[in-house]
């Protein structure tokens, strides 16, 4: 699947006049104005899953590699053009207790990069015929109150439906470490009132996308977990990638007063569709291979995933800047954090949770991905710099040395970073 250098070492707003280098071909911006089609597409397990080369280290970006042996980063860092590995390490300890260091195929809690599962797990039901995400969310989750009437599945995936976020409401400190299951949840955010009217205004929100994994249970006939390994991370051959805890797993990590300390109380029971999944550098280099070229959904559903669903009231308040919101995944210039500034468009999910700090981000014009999954929470700019230090050499562009000054930014902060607290923060 992935080449290998022989250097090899150690209802929806659709904004998509911005979005056509993003869109496979013209079907696609076609489709989207139209009807969706009847027939949804449909992988074949055995191209995506065919056997890939071993993992080995690549370090075929020289002034990345040297910058990196010169920080104190934790994590992996993987680089790619289409299918040639550009880049490939990691740096530091998978457990600082026992010295046990990252490995090549280490798996890492994704946090927020998981929500493109859910998102496209959705579409995918849509591509069936199953649902729409037109529909309202009252027909798939019920009893339902009174007050979710107006709230569609497009409500969930694009942070716009005006449920409270986990984070916004009494007893998050109580919540965050107690485990529930996704009825509980789906139970216990039909306490609260909205906080706006559906459609109305943008806010970031983990408990939308867990209501959006409980809309996949009612309409497969499936537990959210099965519907996604066996439609999702199986066929695109990603078999060191599921939800909850699982051997080989980084251990996740703060710097605090103390020193580097282990952040164990990872609680994922709490995000399942907002921030359970763990994955691989690898791993998630196929699955955005098989996302973005057309082997996961339909070209309609990926449009729909891609294009800005954003109110027009939040870009005019200024609130998102240039920033598309789509469904599980944000398109934005985010290299203008940077100093020098990498002014291109980018694809791309961050994830923070229980000691865990991730972006993962595709460019589409020369079709490089970069993902960054690091077992350091308090390493956000480091891994935000990372990305575009790594895309920028890609590219041939002037490396960024460091963080921009804020008033040199002209976009806004990258979404799902999360509070800042040791063990919890935003998934």
């Amino acid at each position: 699947m992935f080449n290998v250098p022989k250097t090899a070492g150690g209802h929806p707003r659709f904004v998509l006049g911005g979005l056509a280098v993003l869109i496979i071909g013209g079907a696609a911006l076609a489709a989207v104005a139209t009807a969706r089609p009847a027939a949804a597409v449909r992988p074949s397990p055995a191209q995506d899953a065919a056997a890939r080369p071993a993992v080995v280290a690549v370090e075929d970006l020289p002034q990345l590699a040297a910058r990196l042996r010169e920080s104190r980063f934790m994590g992996g860092v993987l680089v790619a053009q289409g299918d040639q590995v550009l880049f490939r390490q990691v740096y530091g300890e998978a457990d600082h207790d026992t010295g046990a260091p990252l490995k090549l195929d280490t798996r890492f809690r994704l946090a927020s990069v998981s929500k493109q599962f859910t998102a496209a797990a959705i579409l995918k039901l849509q591509d069936r015929g199953v649902l729409d995400v037109r529909d309202p969310v009252c027909r798939w989750i019920r009893p339902c109150p009174e007050a979710w009437a107006p709230i569609r599945i497009h409500h969930l995936l694009s942070h716009t439906s005006g449920i409270p976020d986990l984070m916004a409401r009494p007893g998050w400190g109580v919540r965050r470490v107690t485990p529930a299951t996704l009825d509980e949840l789906t139970e216990d955010s039909k306490r609260y009132p909205l906080q706006f009217a559906p459609g109305t205004k943008v806010r970031y929100n983990n408990a939308g996308f867990n209501l959006a994994a409980a809309v996949i249970e009612a309409a497969s006939g499936q537990s959210y977990e099965s519907f996604v390994q066996q439609e999702l991370f199986g066929p695109v051959g990603m078999n060191r990638t599921g939800l909850g805890d699982a051997a080989g797993m980084a251990r996740g990590y703060a710097n605090l007063p103390g020193g580097l300390t282990a952040q164990d109380r990872a609680n994922v029971s709490i995000i399942p569709g907002a921030g359970a999944a763990y994955s691989t550098l690898d791993d998630m280099l196929a699955w955005e291979r098989a996302l973005h070229h057309g082997r996961v959904l339909s070209a309609y559903s990926y449009a729909q995933m891609l294009a800005d669903h954003a109110p027009a009231e939040a870009h005019e308040r200024g609130r998102t800047k240039d920033r598309l919101w789509g469904y599980g995944l944000f398109t934005d210039a985010i290299g203008r954090r940077v100093s020098p500034a990498l002014d291109v468009r980018q694809v791309f999910h961050t994830g923070s949770w229980s000691g865990f700090r991730n972006l993962v981000t595709w460019q589409p014009d020369s079709d490089i991905t970069v993902v960054v999954l690091s077992n350091n929470y308090h390493q956000r700019d480091q891994v935000l710099l990372i990305t575009q230090q790594a895309m920028a050499e890609a590219l041939g562009r002037p490396i960024p040395m460091g963080m921009a000054r804020a008033s040199d930014r002209s976009g806004g902060p990258v979404e799902g970073d999360g509070a800042a607290v040791a063990g919890g923060g935003g998934a």
